[in-house]
């Protein structure tokens, strides 16, 4: 790797090159951010929560939020679109769950432990 020579490297060049080695890259980056964009929503933050819980179709979920269908499925295909949630189709219905990825479990611990909300358990 070649070393990058910054115009005021106030580090030694170890530490520099050490920084710069384990820099995301932009790629890496951009999705983070737009996750984090999506779920700057706080409508798009309770559906994001409510399906790392659970699978339902849009008409359930605007039921859980009081919103209308129109507004909810808007919402999903942002959050669709940033891949934090997933969809299959069952005969008619849509059905959308929180996609399964390292970024999206690590949000879902992110958002409880900030908010101190405690997961609902599954009663047997």
């Amino acid at each position: 790797m070649d070393h990058t020579i910054l115009p005021h490297d106030h580090h030694t060049s170890e530490s520099s090159q050490r920084l710069m080695e384990t820099m995301p890259t932009v790629e890496a980056i951009s999705l983070v951010s737009e996750a984090l964009k999506q779920l700057g929503d706080p409508s798009r933050l309770r559906i994001f929560w409510l399906l790392c819980h659970t699978e339902e179709c849009v008409t359930d979920i605007a039921g859980y939020m009081q919103m209308s269908s129109p507004a909810v499925s808007h919402h999903l295909r942002l959050l669709k679109a940033a891949g934090l949630v997933s969809s299959q189709r069952n005969g008619k219905e849509m059905f959308y769950k929180a996609a399964d990825s390292e970024l999206v479990n690590e949000l879902h611990l992110i958002i409880e432990r900030i908010a101190e909300i405690t997961c609902p358990t599954e009663e047997a």
